[in-house]
């Protein structure tokens, strides 16, 4: 499928929660002019504990700089947990530039600020142990999610569920947490007269309205495999891949309940 831009963030390299493979189906089905990153592509948090890198996880960075090389422009816009990338703020590597923020125009007009996010995350901002113990939480919801996931097939149950995206919705602190970070990111856009926005961070994604602005998150390729695509009329999408399917949700929609399930082409 040929479009315009696509948006990823929270890839987490370099750890085992990383859906690689995931990652490297969709980018075969999807050629782009632009390829945004939207932070936390690689986790230097966590290969700071334990490096788990993989030949997959390997041949996902291979595809990006192979299509850097052959046009596609790559912009790396750097998350917390590879903020060191921040000190080489507009500086090309190679056929990628890093930029610590990004105003990036639709085909159809629209303007959006790209950030990571955690810069409107109180916690990430002023408390760092407790985001560290935060992320150790999530990574080991992450593993008791793969458990499941075993277990679920093994008993022939259809269908995809995350404890850790379960526990986002349900718990009224992450729910709160999701709404505060939303308003945060719409008011900065609403003071440089922007469009909307579209970042990463708190592993959630969505398209929606917010008081007239569009806030879109990419969500992440560890729990839920979604990225956003822009196709060639200017035209927001939501996509959560697996198995080389893929759920649909425009930016009339608000959340990923309403998606459509069909066969990815």
């Amino acid at each position: 499928m040929q479009v315009r831009s696509i948006f990823l963030s929270d890839i987490h390299l370099g750890t085992r929660a990383c859906q690689a493979e995931a990652l490297l189906d969709f980018l075969r089905e999807h050629e782009s002019e632009y390829l945004f990153l939207v932070g936390d592509i690689i986790d230097f948090w966590a290969m700071g504990r334990s490096i788990q890198w993989t030949s997959t996880q390997n041949t996902v960075v291979q595809k990006v700089l192979r299509r850097a090389r052959h046009g596609e422009k790559v912009i790396f816009i750097p998350g917390n947990h590879d903020e060191v990338l921040r000190e080489y703020d507009d500086t090309l590597f190679g056929d990628i530039r890093i930029a610590n923020e990004w105003v990036h125009t639709t085909a159809d007009g629209r303007q959006f600020l790209l950030v990571h996010g955690d810069a409107f995350d109180q916690v990430t901002r002023y408390h760092r142990w407790v985001a560290v113990l935060g992320d150790k939480a999530y990574d080991f919801l992450v593993r008791v999610n793969g458990w499941l996931s075993l277990i679920r097939r093994t008993l022939r149950i259809s269908g995809y569920w995350s404890l850790a995206g379960y526990a986002k919705r349900k718990i009224k602190s992450a729910v709160n947490f999701i709404y505060d970070f939303e308003d945060s990111v719409i008011h900065a856009v609403r003071e440089r007269g922007l469009d909307g926005v579209i970042c990463g961070h708190i592993h959630s994604a969505a398209i929606k309205t917010v008081d007239g602005l569009q806030y879109i998150n990419c969500g992440d390729w560890v729990d839920s495999c979604t990225a956003i695509v822009e196709h060639l009329d200017g035209r927001l999408e939501l996509i959560e891949w697996r198995n080389g399917l893929y759920d649909r949700n425009t930016a009339k929609s608000e959340n990923l309940s309403s998606g459509l399930r069909i066969s990815a082409t």
